[in-house]
Parts: structure tokens; C-alpha cells; sequence
């Protein structure tokens, strides 16, 4: 006669047999019948965030170049140097199983839409996993706001991309720079420096703006909107 606890195991091993029909239970766990949770797509953990600006020393540091300035912050806190590719500098970051690339196109503004169009096919990333960080002079300077898609609003470096892509439905987020400037004087006010007063919001803003950026490639832009926008 077998112990009573193998007699036990064996009568409850029969009763699920025969409640199964005499066959073989399907709807076991998941543990037990080696069924595996869909795994999400390579391409989907992958992303392009785009900072725009101009390159070259004299350009450094400007409003047009807020783009480039939170893309240098971030990657400094990540400890990733940029390196020169084609079209631009480029480094990759990982964040939360996220590959997450940093481009800043030496193209110049104008013609921005060439690096951006070139390292989303190269990388084989989804254009709603692309996000594009622009100065924007209708927002006070620090303000951000992110948007799934939208209208160049005169930017030109929106403008190429949209052209070139071609389309406008692709995420952006706006960094406000501010309108301090006469008539006529906006080409000046955009490429020159940040004055004392503004520093303390343009500092606070290029933090959040990173905080933004780890966001969108996380939790997903409505989300990140919601929580971030101002």
C-alpha cells in the first residue's frame, strides 16, 4: 500500500483527469503550460530625440540652440559623449530598457529635415517614437509644452523637416525662448544669448525638458503631456 500521502497526490491527479474528460487540462497556467506573454517589438523600445540648433562655436549657447543645450545636459547626466556621424552628432542612451538616441543635426537649422529623415530610416524607428526639441518665441522663456503634431508655426527647422518627411504628425516639444525684441529684430533676438534674468527659468526649463524626454520614451506622450505640460 503506497504512504497516505502518495495515495493523496494520486486521487487528485485522476479527479482533474477526469474533469478534463480523460484528457489532458489546456487551461493550466501560464507557468505550466510554457505559454509565453507577447514580447514587444525592438523597433517600439527604440527612439530619436531631436534637439535642433546650428552648429559651430559662435552659435553656442544661443536661444535657437535650446534644442541642442538640454540634449548636451542629458547626455552629460547619462555620461555618454557624443560622437560625430553623418549629418550630426549622435549618442545613445539607455533608459528603463529603452535605447534612446540623441541627434543633433550639423545640417543647420534650415535643413534639419535631412538628418532627421536619414537617421529615422537608418535606425528603423516609428516616426511616433521621434521627438523633436525646438525653440519656440510663443512661449514665455522656461515654458514647455509638448504636442503629438502640429503646424510648423514659422519655425524653419519644423518647416524642412515637415517637407522632407514628408508630413507634421510627428511629436515636438516647444521650448519657450520668449518675445523680447523690437520689429524687425527677431533673427538677432533668436541667435543671440540668453540675458542674466532669464538663466534661472532657461536652467529650471532644460531640467524639466530632460525629465520630459525620459517620459515620452516611457509612459508614452499623452501621459507625459499631461503631467509635464505647462
Amino acid at each position: 500500500m503506497p504512504p497516505r500521502r502518495n495515495r493523496l497526490g494520486f486521487f487528485l491527479i485522476l479527479s482533474a483527469i477526469l474533469l478534463c474528460g480523460g484528457k489532458a487540462c489546456t487551461n493550466m497556467p501560464d507557468s505550466q503550460t510554457n505559454s509565453k506573454l507577447p514580447v514587444q517589438s525592438t523597433s517600439s523600445m527604440k527612439y530619436l530625440i531631436v534637439g535642433l540648433g546650428n552648429p559651430g562655436a559662435e552659435y553656442e549657447d544661443t536661444r535657437h540652440n535650446i534644442g541642442f543645450m538640454v540634449l548636451d545636459e542629458l547626455a552629460q547626466k547619462k555620461d555618454t559623449p557624443f560622437e560625430t556621424v553623418r549629418l550630426g552628432q549622435k549618442c545613445l542612451i539607455k533608459h528603463k530598457g529603452r535605447q534612446i538616441h540623441l541627434l543633433k543635426p550639423n545640417t543647420f537649422m534650415n535643413l534639419s529635415g535631412k538628418a532627421v529623415n536619414y537617421w529615422l530610416k537608418e535606425l528603423k524607428i516609428e516616426r511616433s517614437n521621434l521627438l523633436v526639441i525646438v525653440d519656440d518665441l510663443a512661449l514665455e522663456a522656461g515654458k514647455l509644452r509638448m504636442r503629438a503634431k502640429g503646424s510648423a508655426g514659422g519655425h524653419n527647422g519644423l518647416g524642412h523637416i515637415e517637407q522632407v518627411l514628408p508630413g507634421s504628425n510627428y511629436p515636438r516639444l516647444r521650448f519657450g525662448i520668449g518675445s523680447n525684441f523690437s520689429k524687425g529684430k527677431q533673427v538677432e533676438y533668436v541667435l543671440g544669448k540668453f540675458e542674466a534674468e532669464e538663466i534661472p527659468a532657461i536652467e529650471e526649463g532644460i531640467q524639466k525638458a530632460q525629465d520630459m524626454v525620459l517620459s515620452f520614451s516611457t509612459i508614452g506622450i499623452s501621459q507625459t503631456m499631461t503631467q509635464f505640460n505647462d
